[in-house]
């Protein structure tokens, strides 16, 4: 077995598995997962230990399964919750050996009152239910947007199609019916849709025309197109503001409904308390029992790089991945109110996201083998950007790095791979721009180096590949507000034209941002001087304007 546990990286996992006992949870690196399965399956150890949340991805059975207990402790409600039947069943699925003629046992560990429960679900079929009813918003909102619904008839219509349908006839006690006749049921669908539709026109997701027509609004297009909860957008739309940081960006971000479902563990909460002391940001009326305020310690412990126990580690991998189409989402509906310094902060905390970095960290910590004394020495060399890094001689990048050949090998990699982009602007018809009227600009973009095709963002602290992304933002510093948005993806050349309105006359001076969503240090900013003249109706407002002075007076 050497030349196997020589591979396995989790030491305690090398320990157990040398005396003939392997354990299985959700937080072990792939390679440890496969070592544990093949000694199992080879038989060069006799016994697994595995976790509960594992049940439905582990590939192992055995002839003999045995479930040690059928409750969890549900941090949330602060009680101990009995296993779902279907995890049990699944549980007991791995007691097979279909190649073998032996008989398999599973020996299910419970509380005395509980068996009579267990044997009735274990011996007898289990009826399978629809909890449609239950996400029914975010299903409406899909299909509104998609045109699919457009009356509340319609409505009704799509949900004859659906299994809750079927199974409203079959189960009515479950679904809360008094009958099966289809008078019951019409009553039931219209109610459940005149419910779903009412909420979505309370949350500004859709609009509804002489109490029967449907149509999309901005907020529901948003969480359609970025597949979020209807209730996160209504959110974002509520809590963020003109003068919205990073640090309330980071509340609004944790408290999305998409983190409800974050598990809290038994004690978790000391262990949580202890992370938190060390990180920067603090939350008002910390309750470390909460999975928001759960999803902003782990955020900011993965801007931290902070070391996690394997089923923290596990938990974060899982807030992370969600985080990026949440920020864009957050982008929308900022820029949907024209608000530039949140806009900004929001791109700002998806690069700090894929780099797990702080804003106020070094852009030389993004590439790989960078640590603080080395990061230091290329400062002390003037070397403060990745551009930087290209332009050292040799003999000066050996001296700062001090780093091996193959470190150096990934070094380079990242270095040549970071996005270096010129940028041009241009204004068409410049001489004939007036007040109140549209704007056009011509945005040129071109990436230096090999035409080669890009590969996904490195980013070995993100859970899952990352396509690199970008904004062009048109924005006006002196009065903070965001003009023009578009959001892009860019490979070696690309025209984009954005358009916007003027509001004032005369000398004006507004900036083009060019923002990535995934690499800290490469953003630019581009000045636009305009001269606008005064608008065909200008004089009339005017007019109008005094009329308001003397009146106010």
């Amino acid at each position: 077995m050497k030349s196997h546990l020589d591979h396995v990286q989790d030491k305690a996992l090398a320990a157990s598995l040398a005396h003939g006992i392997g354990f299985f949870h959700e937080a072990l690196s792939k390679g440890d997962k496969r070592v544990v399965e093949k000694l199992f399956e080879s038989g060069a150890i006799q016994a697994v230990v595995a976790s509960r949340d594992t049940c439905w991805g582990i590939p192992l059975s055995s002839y003999m399964v045995v479930v040690m207990g059928t409750q969890y402790y549900d941090g949330k409600d602060h009680r101990y919750a009995d296993y779902p039947t279907t995890d049990i069943l699944q549980m007991m699925g791995r007691a097979c050996r279909p190649q073998e003629d032996e008989s398999s046992r599973c020996v299910l560990m419970c509380q005395s009152n509980r068996k009579d429960f267990y044997k009735k679900f274990l011996f007898e079929a289990l009826p399978v239910e629809s909890h449609l009813d239950h996400f029914l918003h975010d299903h409406f909102n899909a299909e509104i947007v998609t045109k699919t619904i457009e009356n509340k008839q319609d409505a009704v219509d799509y949900l004859t199609w659906t299994f809750l349908y079927r199974r409203m006839a079959q189960n009515p006690n479950y679904y809360n019916l008094q009958g099966v006749t289809h008078r019951h049921l019409s009553d039931h669908l219209s109610e459940l849709v005149e419910t779903t539709i009412n909420d979505l026109v309370t949350s500004k997701c859709i609009a509804i025309e002489d109490d029967m027509d449907v149509s999309p609004l901005n907020l529901g297009m948003i969480a359609a197109y970025y597949n979020i909860n209807f209730s996160t957008v209504e959110l974002f739309s509520s809590s963020l503001t003109p003068t919205t940081k990073l640090k309330g960006l980071l509340e609004i971000i944790s408290t999305a409904a998409e983190y409800e479902s974050i598990p809290i563990r038994h004690h978790e909460d000391q262990v949580l308390k202890r992370i938190y002391d060390r990180l920067p940001v603090k939350i008002n009326n910390v309750k470390f029992t909460s999975p928001h305020h759960k999803a902003n310690i782990l955020l900011q412990a993965h801007f931290s790089r902070t070391q996690l126990p394997p089923d923290l580690s596990a938990d974060q991998a899982l807030v992370v991945g969600q985080v990026i189409p949440l920020l864009q989402a957050c982008v929308d509906v900022i820029s949907s109110n024209g608000w530039l310094p949140p806009a900004l902060a929001a791109m700002d905390l998806a690069q700090m996201s894929v780099q797990a970095m702080w804003d106020r960290d070094s852009p030389l910590k993004q590439i790989p083998y960078m640590t603080n004394e080395r990061i230091k020495r290329c400062e002390a060399k003037g070397v403060e950007s990745v551009f930087d890094i290209l332009d050292m001689s040799d003999e000066d990048r050996t001296s700062a790095l001090q780093v091996d050949d193959r470190q150096m090998r990934a070094i380079a990699e990242f270095v040549n791979r970071y996005p270096s982009i010129e940028i041009g602007c241009e204004v068409e018809d410049k001489d004939s721009i007036k007040a109140g009227q549209p704007v056009v600009v011509e945005v040129n973009l071109e990436r230096e180096g090999d035409d080669e095709e890009l590969t996904s963002v490195p980013a070995p602290f993100f859970p899952t590949k990352k396509d690199e992304g970008w904004w062009i933002v048109v924005g006006d510093p002196s009065t903070k507000s965001l003009l023009a948005i578009k959001r892009i993806t860019l490979q070696r050349k690309l025209k984009v034209k954005l358009e916007f309105v003027c509001p004032r006359p005369g000398e004006q001076s507004y900036k083009v941002f060019l923002m990535c969503d995934s690499f800290m240090g490469c953003d630019q900013e581009v000045e636009l001087e305009l001269s606008v003249g005064e608008g065909e109706d200008s004089d009339e407002e005017e007019s109008d304007e005094d009329e308001d002075v003397e009146m106010q007076e």
